[in-house]
């Protein structure tokens, strides 16, 4: 084999193994994306760079594979889609503790279900990895509820935080445990519209 054609061989070895390595990355960027959809595009806003923020989502990744998750029973499922129609009832007569309430359950559901609720922040993270199309909800309700406890938020704040936690109470849950009032409805109307 004559060096020119060594040399070819290099290049073409060389070209080879970066496109392969370019599809790698491409195909686990577009993974990522898929699976954590606005998550992605929130930490991507934060972090330094794309690299870091990919890193960090494939840490949520392999901490998420340590927990150990557990379905509902009926039972328990029933009783949740009760305690929440309960606070949605609540709502009319006292929005304030009706969120404080929704924060509550939620809390609750999610320690039932196997995520750790000790931390916020160690929280979220957690449930992005299976929720995080409705984690921006649960991010919004929070923060509602912060200035909720501070007897800073208005009612109307206090209804969309409920309407919030609503939607990754019923993600949680699963199968659309959740009402929600319609025009021609005969089933008990939801205290909070959307």
């Amino acid at each position: 084999m004559s060096t020119t054609q060594i040399v070819v061989t290099l290049i073409l070895v060389v070209v080879v193994v970066a496109v392969v390595a370019a599809a790698w990355m491409f195909a686990r960027r577009r993974s990522l994306r898929s699976r954590f959809g606005p998550e992605y595009d929130r930490l991507l806003s934060e972090r330094d760079s794309r690299t870091a923020a990919e890193r960090e989502l494939r840490d949520r990744e392999r901490r998420h594979a340590e927990l150990t998750l557990t379905p509902l029973s009926p039972e328990s499922r029933e009783r949740y889609a009760t305690a929440w129609e309960e606070i949605q009832a609540r709502f009319v007569d006292s929005p304030a503790e009706a969120v404080g309430a929704a924060d509550e359950l939620v809390t609750r559901l999610v320690a039932e279900r196997g995520y750790p609720t000790d931390d916020y922040d160690a929280q979220v993270a957690h449930l992005s990895v299976e929720h995080a199309r409705t984690l921006g909800h649960y991010r919004d309700a929070h923060d509602i509820q912060l200035r909720n406890a501070k007897g800073e938020a208005s009612t109307e704040e206090l209804r969309q935080a409920v309407v919030h936690y609503r939607e990754l109470f019923a993600d949680l849950l699963g199968d659309a445990p959740v009402r929600t009032r319609t025009a021609e409805s005969t089933e008990p109307a939801d205290a909070t519209p959307r």
